[in-house]
């Protein structure tokens, strides 16, 4: 990374932290930014509210929850007009996620640019197919196998997993009548329930996992699944 690309991770960062800060009286601790294009990620570290570390300890998961859905639809326009002049990325796909327990979060955008999507290079790592093979299972034990699956090794410590077509019918009727916020916390937790604290993954990988998030466009049949890895295993 060079001098310009590390000011630029940096500036995003420190963008992102005060927006945050402002939004929920507390930031997080650090920020790590990764761009590849056409995705940049932004991992959150030690992020968690008084409040929230309250309606943690009470069991509310789901009231913090809802309630950074409400502030991070009124953020997220912000940060995509933030990319848009810092970096001049068109961003047409938003995911994130929490980690509540261990005080992290993670944001995945993707450009709009669908050529920089269908030309990204799947570059080969240890346990890919192996990868592949543990993602579909616990895809197909939740709703059904993804009809198009790929992962992006954005750095060594960041693993990008999307699946394309994995709505049933079901699903996508609970969606067209008005459910999607309920659909979206159903399969959070059954999906996260198979992720987390799955040993099969650092084997795998033969690499710590540190993070694991997951999130969905329900318009696009697309869903995102970020893998934090502590390479010095």
């Amino acid at each position: 990374m060079n001098n310009t690309e590390k000011l630029m991770h940096n500036e995003l960062a420190g963008h992102v932290g005060r927006l945050l800060r402002e939004a929920f009286g507390k930031g997080p601790e650090s920020i790590f930014v990764s761009i590849n294009r056409p995705f940049a990620v932004i991992y959150l570290r030690s992020f968690l509210s008084a409040t929230e570390k309250i309606l943690l300890q009470q069991d509310k998961v789901f009231s913090i929850l809802n309630t950074r859905d409400l502030v991070m639809k009124s953020l997220i326009p912000e940060i995509k007009a933030y990319l848009l002049l810092l970096t001049g990325m068109q961003i047409r796909e938003f995911y994130y996620d929490w980690d509540l327990h261990n005080h992290s979060g993670v944001m995945v955008v993707i450009e709009s640019d669908d050529s920089r999507l269908h030309n990204a290079v799947e570059e080969s790592y240890t346990g890919k197919e192996a990868l592949h093979k543990e993602i579909d299972t616990i895809s197909y034990q939740v709703q059904k196998s993804p009809e198009e699956l790929y992962s992006f090794m954005i750095n060594e410590r960041t693993l990008l997993v999307i699946r394309n077509g994995i709505l049933i019918s079901i699903e996508k009727e609970l969606i067209r009548i008005g459910h999607e916020e309920s659909l979206k916390l159903a399969k959070r937790n059954l999906e996260k329930s198979r992720l987390h604290n799955n040993s099969h993954f650092s084997a795998i990988l033969n690499l710590r996992v540190l993070d694991v998030f997951v999130d969905w466009d329900f318009d696009l049949d697309r869903s995102v699944i970020t893998f934090i890895l502590n390479p010095s295993r």
